[in-house]
Parts: structure tokens; C-alpha cells; sequence
């Protein structure tokens, strides 16, 4: 049985959309340590992305959630997959809602309840990897880059609808981006660096 999310309205501001100024953002090259969704849901989320890229001249990118943030370094990437790999089984997560923010890589998400699973892979990551980085988990899969206005997102996140109770990620990606990512440009310039697979065990 499907269940359907809706949209909420926690994360609209009134007022004018606040100015971008990049000169005053540290930007740096990153590694993203992503989940990745299996099937249906894969096929699913991708279908959304897609289509909502062509609707708004946006970014088309892979669905996934990101667990972790830490410095651009290879062979800790490698390290850190492979320990996941060897620890940790495949993961289900609940959505929770879909919102919508200001934040051009929140611009529309599904919202996913955190687990005891989840962040013990977080900190599986963290620790291998050696980063010191804070990255706070907020478990979410992004459906739209695009900067628009409050009142636009918040009636497009209205009409999405995701008939799905449960999503399992099968998957971990190592990503190398430019944090934070501002721009079309940005998400185009990603690059998987490694990847591997969760064992159903």
C-alpha cells in the first residue's frame, strides 16, 4: 500500500529572497559521501528529477542522499567506502514529509526520519575518513536545484506527490564538489570518485 507525502510549510519565509554574495562564502573541493536509493525508488526519484530539470532549466542529477561531508582526499574516500561496505547492510528509511527551502541544493526534498542505522554509518564514515569537518546529518533527498521565489516552491512542493512508505539505499558513492554548491555549474562539474555497494545480509 502507498502512502503520499505533502508538502509543509515549515521552511517558507516571507519577504524579499535574500542576495547571493559568493565572495563571502569559503568555498573549497570536497568529497560528498552519498546513499543511493534502489529500486523502484531509484527509477522514481530520477522520473522527478528529470522532469522537473526540463520544466525549470535546472541541473539534472542522480538521487541521493548525502551522509557526510569531509576533505577531498582519495585514498580516505577509499577507505572509508570500503569499511562501509564490509559493516553496514542495506539501509530503509521513512519519508517524512517533502518541504522546500532557500538553500539552492534544498530548493525541494523529501525528508527522511533519521535511524539508529544511518547514524552509525555517519560516524563509520567520519571516523575512517579522519575528518574533522561538522557536518550535521539532516537526511534528505533533493528533487530540484534552482533558486525561485518562496511562493514558487512552496506551491510546487504542494503538487509533488511521492507514493512511497519506504526507500531502501543499496548503494555509497564518493563525490568530489566544490562546497557549497551554488550554481548549475557546480552540480555539473561533479565527479564520482568511488563507488560500492550495501550487502542484503
Amino acid at each position: 500500500m502507498h502512502g503520499t507525502l505533502k508538502a509543509t510549510s515549515s521552511s517558507c519565509k516571507s519577504g524579499v529572497e535574500p542576495q547571493v554574495v559568493s565572495s563571502l562564502v569559503s568555498r573549497r573541493t570536497v568529497t560528498a559521501y552519498w546513499l543511493i536509493p534502489t529500486e523502484p525508488a531509484y527509477c522514481s526519484f530520477q522520473r522527478i528529477i528529470n522532469g522537473l530539470a526540463g520544466r525549470y532549466d535546472a541541473p539534472v542529477f542522480e538521487p541521493h542522499m548525502t551522509i557526510h561531508i569531509g576533505a577531498s582526499r582519495a585514498e580516505a574516500a577509499s577507505r572509508a567506502l570500503a569499511d562501509a561496505a564490509h559493516e553496514c547492510t542495506l539501509i530503509a528509511l521513512n519519508p517524512t514529509r517533502i518541504d522546500q527551502s532557500e538553500q539552492f541544493t534544498k530548493t525541494l526534498f523529501v525528508e527522511f526520519a533519521v535511524t539508529a542505522e544511518l547514524r552509525q554509518l555517519n560516524e563509520l564514515i567520519r571516523n575512517t575518513a579522519h575528518d574533522s569537518f561538522q557536518y550535521q546529518l539532516k537526511p534528505h533527498l533533493s528533487l530540484l536545484y534552482k533558486r525561485m521565489a518562496a511562493e514558487t516552491r512552496l506551491d510546487l512542493a504542494a503538487s509533488i506527490k511521492v507514493p512511497l512508505r519506504e526507500v531502501t539505499f543499496g548503494a555509497i558513492k564518493a563525490v568530489r564538489c566544490i562546497s557549497p554548491t551554488q550554481s548549475r555549474a557546480d552540480v555539473e562539474a561533479w565527479r564520482v570518485i568511488e563507488a560500492v555497494s550495501l550487502c542484503d545480509r
